[in-house]
């Protein structure tokens, strides 16, 4: 055993029972023993998984299931054994309801794909269990996302009086959760907000995606959308950029993208004139998918080959790098944020709400690329935001409809620090 399996096992071995283990949660001292099975043992799922043992006044029993067993074994192997593993389909919803029958989680984390999301929540329904996931459901036939599909969903939770928490990740999840602290310990109002989100970092390869590659070329060769003005406006993919400049990397051309967190927070807060989405990318990745695209390797629908079906993007995804893999030698930062401008004591201000994380100090703790931790751990947080009843409710929520503050401490405390800047002007 290493180093690292010693030290996941000896969190986990921690004693739950004592007195000194106990939580203050609205002034009453509460003791969490709670179960959770985490479905989904790729490069953010392990983060996740890791993240939960070494947390382990709340998560004193963790589950996690995949369909590829062998992930599950890796995984299980590199926390010292302190988690049980199980092969699943989740696309099965019968599957999913007896395991999750048998071994009775509080919370199901969804770190699937986002295929997979209605299918999860259907079990969580059947079995009365909490669900939470990061990222919103997406057809596997169509380049479309929403939270509609899971909207629809609400008033089915809150009949069983049961949550479900949708995109506890960074963005969409942390990004949402520093807009609300804006709204309401910040701003008098919100006008306009940029999120903006940059990998300033090498990973050595020609070309890799820094998560699961099937569901980052989708989402990045869809046409941009934003809402300005009481209208969203539709431009091609990748057709408009700004240079930003991002704290402790400088400034980098990043590109207008639609992302499903714009869709929830217009609905949240009326007030928002304009909500925009900036994401960076180098012009060594860009010109390798565009490669990609004009030769049909990012189709999502099956093609004959020597008569069999394949779908392209599929199988590129398999000759691609795993992002799990990336992290050994991962240098430099990844920096997302939100830039809010708004009205403070009666004046137009615009602040900066931002997170740096450092891939290699990412992999030194739990062997993972600083993409993959800045979805893990907020989806550790928002699974002990609810298990330890800090955020409750029933029905389909988005992070923003809770209180920031809790979420916003544990950020600083599982590893994911904020900071609050001025800027002189909003982006253009």
């Amino acid at each position: 055993m290493n180093s690292n399996q010693d030290r996941y096992l000896a969190l986990f071995k921690q004693r739950f029972f004592l007195d000194n283990d106990l939580i203050e949660i609205d002034g009453k001292a509460r003791r969490i023993m709670s179960c959770v099975l985490i479905i989904g043992a790729g490069a953010a799922g392990q983060v996740t998984a890791k993240k939960c043992v070494m947390t382990p006044n709340v998560f004193s029993e963790i589950h996690v299931a995949s369909r590829t067993y062998s992930r599950c074994q890796s995984l299980q192997r590199d926390c010292g054994g302190a988690i049980h593993i199980h092969q699943l389909d989740a696309d099965i919803v019968e599957d999913t309801v007896a395991l999750i029958n048998r071994i009775k989680p509080q919370l199901v984390i969804n770190m699937a794909l986002p295929y997979q999301d209605l299918a999860i929540m259907t079990a969580c329904l059947k079995t009365k269990t909490h669900y939470m996931d990061t990222a919103n459901y997406e057809p596997k036939d169509e380049a479309k996302f929403s939270y509609s599909w899971q909207w629809a969903y609400h008033d089915r939770f809150k009949a069983i009086n049961r949550m479900a928490l949708l995109g506890s990740g960074f963005d969409p999840g942390v990004t949402n959760v520093f807009i609300k602290y804006a709204h309401d310990y910040l701003f008098d109002t919100i006008t306009a907000i940029d999120i903006i989100d940059c990998n300033d970092g090498n990973h050595g390869h020609p070309f890799a995606t820094n998560f699961n590659p099937e569901i980052n070329i989708r989402e990045i060769t869809q046409d941009g959308r934003y809402y300005d003005h009481g209208e969203w406006i539709t431009v091609p993919a990748l057709s408009v950029n700004h240079t930003i400049d991002f704290p402790e990397v400088g400034p980098r051309k990043a590109y207008l993208l639609y992302h499903e967190e714009l869709e929830s927070l217009m609905t949240h807060f009326p007030t928002i004139e304009r909500i925009r989405f900036w994401m960076t990318f180098s012009d060594t990745y860009l010109t390798h998918l565009n490669v990609l695209q004009n030769v049909g390797m990012t189709q999502i629908h099956p093609i004959d080959f020597n008569g069999q079906a394949i779908v392209p993007l599929e199988f590129l995804k398999a000759v691609l790098p795993n992002p799990a893999s990336l992290s050994l030698n991962y240098t430099g930062k990844t920096c997302i944020g939100c830039r809010i401008t708004g009205t403070i004591s009666g004046k137009t201000q615009t602040k900066l709400i931002y997170n740096v994380c450092y891939h290699q100090d990412c992999h030194n703790e739990v062997q993972a690329q600083a993409v993959s931790y800045t979805t893990g751990v907020p989806a550790m947080i928002g699974a002990k935001m609810i298990l330890n009843g800090t955020w409750s409710g029933s029905g389909v929520f988005n992070m923003e409809q809770f209180d920031a503050k809790p979420f916003m401490a544990a950020l600083m405390e599982d590893g994911l620090p904020w900071s609050v800047i001025d800027c002189a002007t909003p982006l253009d």
